[in-house]
């Protein structure tokens, strides 16, 4: 069963994720969150082997059918934001700071507009080993999105990562291990470990469709509860009898 669930970075177990915000060096370790871990990774091809995956045209493609060039990488983690010009001939003169259009500068975005993560899953039972276990396929960072009015809307998906690919650099990410300070953990290990919490947003279906495209807010969630189940007494009723 294929399955697409999101982490959201709010949630207390989910925080490793996303801090810290800055990175944190030491003599012994590096602590950076998920996202930084990343973005070095695809701004250094010479030391990391890893490749970014467009969204297609529609911006939903998530078979790995757009990669994206170093360019193309860098246009999108350090988009255009809108900064203010001010009259500096008129402030020499008058001493007011006179606002006299907007214009577009390339800024990188800050590791803290990234609110979640959207994962992509196999769910697999072996009959023949008496196991069911999960496979993630890919990975994709969420950016939080604003309106024009300042209305926070549903975060989108900035790209997105083939798992089996990005397994080499999450396995030489330390991270913070909230259990015990004497041991280090990995962002792979917290992904093969499950050491997270997630919502289902859609499963594979005749239609391809999401669960927001036919359900809204609690509703949504019992639909991502009512997945979850399914899965459930599908694995129970494979074993038990």
């Amino acid at each position: 069963k294929r399955v697409w669930q999101i982490i959201d970075f709010k949630e207390k177990i989910n925080q490793p994720f996303y801090y810290p915000l800055k990175p944190i060096k030491s003599s012994v370790f590096e602590l950076r969150n998920l996202f930084d871990v990343i973005r070095k990774a695809l701004l250094t091809p010479e030391i990391e082997t890893l490749t970014a995956y467009g969204l297609g045209p529609a911006a939903d493609d998530d078979l790995f059918r757009y990669p994206l060039s170093l360019n193309q990488i860098d246009s999108i983690l350090n988009p255009p934001r809108p900064e203010k010009i001010y009259d500096e001939e008129g402030f020499a003169l008058t001493g007011i700071r006179e606002e006299i259009g907007i214009k577009m500068v390339p800024k990188p975005l800050e590791s803290s507009e990234i609110v979640a993560l959207k994962i992509k899953e196999d769910w697999i039972w072996d009959r023949q080993r008496g196991e069911r276990y999960v496979r993630i396929i890919g990975i994709a960072p969420m950016i939080r999105v604003e309106a024009s009015d300042g209305t926070a809307l549903p975060p989108r998906e900035l790209f997105w990562l083939y798992y089996p690919e990005a397994r080499s650099v999450l396995a030489h990410a330390d991270c913070f291990n909230p259990m015990n300070d004497a041991s280090r953990r990995t962002f792979e290990d917290i992904f093969q470990k499950r050491f997270f919490n997630s919502y289902i947003v859609k499963e594979s279906n005749v239609y391809n469709r999401t669960i927001e495209s036919y359900a809204n807010g609690v509703d949504a969630l019992a639909e991502s509860e009512r997945i979850k189940e399914e899965l459930f007494l599908l694995e129970h009723d494979l074993w038990h009898y």
